[in-house]
């Protein structure tokens, strides 16, 4: 299993998928092709479907273009069986011939891999990736999630776990400052400024729950609008994890040593999803998007409040399971609707299920890493439709509506 910064990736959205694994393929490709004329990209499946929405073509052309001229060629009908995200590079000299040529997939959370190729990024770092054996490891060593974390990482782990907490809360406060009218043509306003301001009028209760939906969209927003954002475990639902730790932070004046263990803990969650189903909308749907957030979210803050790792591991499996099934069906494939009121209400859920875990001794039938075998299993029986293609679901019912 792979170390916590191939999770946690601070970059711009609005798409980990769409967005920041073309950049960084473009980034790759053309660092070993400076001499071309033209660089042509074909793109294919769900990230041709949804790639206008997404930014993918301004992400590529803003990558290659002070250096070369570049193509766009559309193929979404076209799915190459090893990852519904494909992409084709091909470097062209000034007679038009190929001279080299690369065909890639962005496979979520910013990631790329190659098919028949090891996953780029960092050597596994992870002997165990199963929440199960983790949680055993900790009952016999009288240890927590987050020093297994550290076990396997370093103690530098800690310095970039830092940087990310700083990274999510500026989103939030810039979220939070913002107002007006997101990009695209859905002309959707930003409403986390209008619900924090309204969250005040409340007596505590709801106003704790209306905070929370205002961080979340704060974040969510400042990701429909290109701003920079922590993956977590993607672009779409990076709103999720940020909101509950930084409600639970102001609320109840956690240190931010607490809080970069519990981002540790998170980040392990979110990895097991990554490492042993998918976090990518285009291959099992917004379960692994929104739901791994979710799931990531309620163990942190199960581990926040002195869950034992039983309790913690309930909490996550929980965050996940109620979201078993959900499809992806971005509107016009902006990261808009559904997706910014998802994660509002993800997180909102992330602090009920750390609440109702928090009531048993953590004993359950379903295990977490059973749940996320069934998001696999699920979103490899989802129609193609309902995954990041825009062609199904909410997607489909906007198109049929606008003609």
């Amino acid at each position: 299993m792979k170390s916590l910064r191939e999770l946690y990736r601070i970059g711009t959205g609005p798409s980990s998928s769409h967005t920041m694994g073309p950049r960084r393929a473009a980034q790759i490709f053309l660092s070993r092709n400076r001499a071309a004329r033209k660089i042509d990209v074909t793109l294919y499946g769900s990230l041709a479907a949804t790639g206008h929405g997404h930014l993918t073509d301004v992400a590529i052309i803003d990558t290659i273009k002070p250096s070369t001229d570049v193509g766009i060629i559309w193929k979404p009908d076209i799915f190459l069986p090893f990852h519904p995200n494909g992409m084709k590079f091909q470097a062209r000299d000034a007679a038009g011939s190929v001279t080299d040529e690369w065909t890639v997939f962005s496979v979520g959370g910013g990631e790329l891999a190659e098919e028949g190729v090891p996953r780029s990024g960092s050597d596994d770092v992870y002997k165990m990736s199963s929440l199960t054996e983790i949680l055993h490891w900790c009952e016999d060593t009288g240890k927590t999630y987050w020093e297994y974390v550290e076990e396997c990482e370093g103690p530098e782990i800690w310095e970039y776990l830092a940087k990310v907490w700083q990274t999510m809360a500026a989103a939030v406060e810039r979220g939070l400052d913002q107002e007006g009218v997101l990009p695209g043509p859905l002309n959707l306003r930003r409403r986390a400024n209008s619900y924090h301001v309204r969250a005040s009028g409340y007596k505590s209760n709801l106003q704790s729950r209306g905070l929370v939906f205002s961080y979340a969209l704060a974040v969510s927003e400042e990701n429909a609008s290109g701003g920079e954002i922590v993956t977590a475990p993607t672009c779409g639902s990076c709103g999720v994890v940020p909101a509950v730790l930084y409600h639970l932070k102001k609320s109840r004046d956690f240190s931010d040593s607490r809080i970069y263990r519990a981002l540790a803990t998170a980040g392990l969650i979110g990895n097991i999803a990554k490492t042993n189903a998918s976090i990518a909308g285009a291959e099992v749907g917004c379960q692994g998007e929104v739901g791994v957030a979710c799931a990531m979210a309620a163990a942190a803050a199960n581990q926040l409040f002195g869950g034992s790792p039983a309790q913690i591991e309930y909490s996550a499996e929980m965050g996940l399971e109620h979201h078993l099934g959900m499809t992806c069906d971005p509107v016009c494939g902006l990261v808009q609707i559904p997706c910014i009121e998802r994660n509002a209400y993800a997180a909102a859920r992330a602090l009920d299920a750390n609440l109702y875990s928090s009531f048993t001794d953590g004993n359950h039938r379903v295990s977490y890493d059973r749940v996320v075998e069934v998001m696999k299993e699920t979103g490899h029986d989802l129609p193609s439709i309902y995954k990041e293609t825009g062609e199904g679901g909410l997607a489909r019912r906007w198109n049929t509506a606008k003609q």
